[in-house]
């Protein structure tokens, strides 16, 4: 283990959260992956104890910063090809509910990420239907559910665009009543998920950078 004497916990915490955010940005990591493997690059051991560990909102910030530095030229591209995917198949769900989370809403996804949409219906096995209607071939897993009440079935394919790589799409199902409570603002004003005009308005404040910010995001 790390010896407290010996090491500052600020300190380890920002070095782990500034490698941590390129094997994101860079190498497409998670970010349970991408801090255990930054700890160990940086002091030795992926175990250590909590306090030297950088919380998930760091790791953003530093991804924002490493993108800003190293990705300006690509990455704004990337991230409003994939909102507009995203919003694409949030019309086309607009019967269940969609919500947007992840990388793609906070405004830092990169060429390895994926979108994630959230489904809130009564009958959540109606979304597996409409993609078997429509041809879609998809893979089923189980997601964390957003408040830790265990896991909730998710349905992940490809989205294929002409002359350009695929996008990885997972659409988490919930119920009606997941929804409850479940875009209240956190105490930084920021949103953990958006609905189509939430989304359609990102679009348009990046079509326009005069226009005020939508604060939505991290």
């Amino acid at each position: 283990m790390v010896r407290k004497s010996h090491i500052d916990p600020q300190r380890v915490r920002e070095e782990i959260a500034i490698a941590a955010a390129r094997m994101i940005a860079e190498d497409g990591l998670d970010y349970s992956t991408a801090k255990r493997k930054a700890a160990r690059l940086v002091v030795g051991e992926s175990k250590i104890g909590g306090e030297f560990l950088p919380d998930n909102d760091q790791i953003e910030e530093e991804i924002r910063e490493y993108q800003a530095i190293f990705q300006s030229d690509s990455q704004p591209a990337v991230l409003r090809r994939m909102r507009e995917t995203a919003l694409e198949w949030m019309e086309r769900l607009k019967p269940y509910d969609p919500y947007l989370t992840g990388a793609v809403l906070n405004g830092t996804a990169g060429e390895h990420s994926d979108i994630h949409l959230q489904c809130f219906c009564d009958n959540p096995k109606e979304v597996a239907i409409y993609l078997l209607n429509a041809n879609i071939q998809y893979d089923v897993s189980e997601t964390r559910h957003f408040a830790g009440r265990g896991y909730v079935e998710t349905l992940s394919f490809l989205h294929r665009l002409r002359g350009e790589e695929p996008i990885g799409v997972h659409i988490a199902l919930y119920s009606s009543v997941d929804l409850r409570g479940a875009v209240r603002a956190d105490g930084r004003g920021r949103l953990a998920r958006a609905n189509a005009a939430a989304v359609r308005a990102l679009l348009d404040q990046s079509g326009d950078p005069d226009r005020p910010p939508l604060y939505i995001g991290g």
